[in-house]
């Protein structure tokens, strides 16, 4: 009898998955739902053997058949609750608590993008207010790094003992993180908050299987892109609504994390009220919860963890706080690398009885293709979120106010978003979609190579329309990594571990953007800039005062500058903004070696059609489903002692 769960000493499909007995529809049969279930290549003998136990027992009521078919040594994610939607409760998708489960995941990702986009870009008027501090870059750096790592710890877990109380926690954690910063005095309290943020973003962000899991696979699409509207405040218009908080209300940078409190806390009140997706009981019935938390791979859940963790660190510091070259750098990235290998060995040849990454997870070539092409087209996004906004205020922002500014930096943001929701409209053949949206995008990013002081309109007509590619590849390879898995019961494994691996793959791609950027500029601004002042009547001695004043942008940085006119300050702006045009042209450059990169893996992309079927993998309206396991759960205790 066929293995399905691709781990050493595990039963055969018949003798681990309790399904919830429901009678097949005419649009689907039950022999669909399990081969969406447990195959991305199906098996049809796994189905028979499925179909032949539950004949076996029709006279069994569902939550018993569930309750009875496992033991302490079962399969660790557990019974499948797989169901067409035509066999759901009536009006499941109009109730209470379906629909308070999607505005709560939908909140949920605001609040996760939210705690980063909104204050990224205002992190200079933050430090000028409750700093100077050396260690501002924490802030963004702390957040970054506690919600990439936790993002595939929180999909194993929630696979094993169920997910209802991790996204009650995490929100709540953000809610704590936002009052942390809401009251800082200092930056180190800054940075203590945002990742106290972080840690609860890494719950927030996992929106691909908790929105994927309680629809239809075939609404799969549809229901990421309900997500990401929730972005729009939080992702799309943040600089925006950040600038809005600093320039036109007396709270200021601070009132920024006054809505994140808000939100976060009324998130967190939807997912105790109406999210009740499977519990554990209900997932192991009658199996041990505390043999299950002894088996944990500990060891897996720490090795990834800090390898991750160095890595990351070892990464973001370079050329920012520590030079590359420096021991500190140096030993954090190659000692973090090592410990993702010792890692990958565990789970290989370790044999943990419950694995934090179950190594059958990479055996798919179609996942891994996707989740690259994920990553890559995340990276070309970083390269617009990171790059625009500072290009902006280099080239385009002189003359306009800062809330000009700020709402031109939501251009990226917002191709993006109006990306995502276009390529949900078209939920077939996404294979021949990616093929051309990749490249698409990436020419068109390239193409920003050509920006100068004078194509403001040009430069923005480009970037929009980069991101708007970019963000259709996003979700379409953002549902497909929750589609074309091997096992439905694992789809937060799987997702969990397509979100670290993107947000390591795009951390390692924005560095060398930044560092690319950084190392142009030193070379472009002293090449261009003084040459130009000293030529329209600047004293030698004032030429590091007038760059620092362009930099600084306030009029006492100005007024520093010896010997200053408005003719002077008139050539040297124009000259630094020609250097800086030619520093950024090199690095949207650099983005075509990625983008070249993912429209040759796209040719490779999977093709999901057949998968996309009418199966919900779970229901969030459990509560009275949990309570009746347990009775189950009483009747085969009586039954056992009975026979005893």
């Amino acid at each position: 009898m066929a293995d399905i769960s691709g781990r050493p000493g595990s039963k055969s499909e018949t003798d681990v998955v309790a399904h919830v007995d429901h009678d097949s529809g005419p649009d689907q049969s039950r022999d669909q739902i399990q081969t969406q279930q447990h195959g991305y290549d199906g098996d049809n003998n796994n189905n028979n053997n499925n179909n032949n136990n539950n004949n076996n027992n029709n006279d069994t009521p569902a939550f018993e058949k569930m309750a009875l078919g496992h033991t302490e040594d079962d399969n660790v994610v557990g019974a499948d609750f797989a169901v067409a939607d035509d066999q759901l409760p009536a009006g499941y998708f109009r109730s209470l608590n379906f629909v308070g489960s999607m505005l709560a995941i939908g909140l949920s990702f605001c609040c996760g993008v939210g705690g980063f986009s909104l204050i990224a870009p205002v992190l200079g008027i933050v430090n000028a207010d409750i700093g100077p501090d050396p260690n501002l870059t924490w802030v963004s750096m702390s957040y970054l790094l506690t919600s990439s790592i936790g993002l595939i710890v929180v999909g194993r877990v929630t696979d094993i003992f169920g997910r209802r109380w991790w996204f009650v926690g995490g929100n709540a954690m953000g809610t704590l993180g936002a009052i942390v910063c809401a009251v800082a005095p200092n930056v180190p309290a800054l940075i203590a908050g945002e990742t106290l943020i972080g840690v609860g973003a890494s719950v927030q962000l996992s929106y691909a299987f908790a929105v994927g899991e309680i629809v239809p696979l075939q609404w799969r699409f549809l229901a990421q892109a309900y997500v990401f509207v929730w972005g729009i405040p939080g992702s799309g218009l943040a600089p925006a609504i950040s600038y809005a908080f600093i320039y036109q209300t007396k709270a200021g940078w601070r009132g920024i994390f006054y809505f994140l409190i808000a939100l976060n806390a009324f998130t967190t009140v939807l997912f105790y009220l109406f999210y009740h997706p499977p519990t554990f009981r209900m997932k192991h019935a009658s199996a041990n919860k505390q043999a299950f938390i002894k088996s944990f791979d500990y060891l897996g859940i720490v090795l990834v963890t800090l390898g991750l963790l160095l890595f990351l660190m070892g990464i973001s510091w370079g050329g920012t706080l520590h030079p590359w070259k420096s021991a500190a750098v140096i030993v954090t990235i190659v000692l973090g690398f090592l410990i993702i290998v010792a890692f990958v060995l565990w789970e290989t040849y370790g044999h943990p009885k419950e694995p934090m990454m179950p190594i059958h997870v990479f055996r798919h070539r179609g996942w891994n293709i996707t989740i690259v092409l994920w990553s890559l087209g995340a990276a070309i996004y970083y390269a617009n979120a990171i790059l625009w906004p500072s290009m902006v205020a280099a080239l385009y922002s002189e003359g306009h106010s800062r809330m000009w500014a700020g709402w031109m930096s939501c251009i990226p943001g917002c191709g993006i978003l109006a990306g995502e929701f276009c390529a949900a409209a078209f939920k077939r053949r996404t294979n021949w979609q990616i093929m051309v949206v990749f490249p698409v995008g990436g020419v068109l990013l390239g193409a920003m190579a050509t920006s100068t002081p004078d194509t403001v309109v040009r430069s923005s007509a480009l970037i929009f329309f980069a991101s708007f590619f970019i963000g259709w590849n996003e979700l379409l390879n953002s549902t497909v990594a929750t589609i074309s898995i091997q096992d439905q019961r694992e789809i937060g494994t799987y997702a969990g571990t397509g979100g670290s691996s993107r947000s390591l793959i795009s951390t390692v791609c924005s560095t060398i953007y930044t560092t690319v950027l950084s190392n142009r500029l030193a070379q472009t601004i002293p090449a261009k800039v003084p040459a130009a002042v000293v030529a329209a009547g600047l004293p030698e001695g004032s030429v590091a005062a007038f760059i620092a004043a362009i930099q600084a942008g306030t009029a006492a940085a100005w007024d520093a500058v010896a010997g200053l006119t408005p003719e002077i300050q008139t050539a040297g702006i124009r000259a630094y903004q020609e250097a800086s045009a030619s520093a950024y042209s090199t690095v949207f450059l650099t983005t075509i070696a990625f983008s070249g990169l993912g429209s040759i893996l796209a040719i490779f992309a999977p093709n999901v059609d057949h998968l996309l079927t009418k199966s919900v993998n779970i229901t969030v309206n459990v509560a009275e489903q949990d309570a009746a396991v347990g009775v189950a759960q009483e009747q085969e205790k009586r039954v056992n002692q009975s026979v005893v």
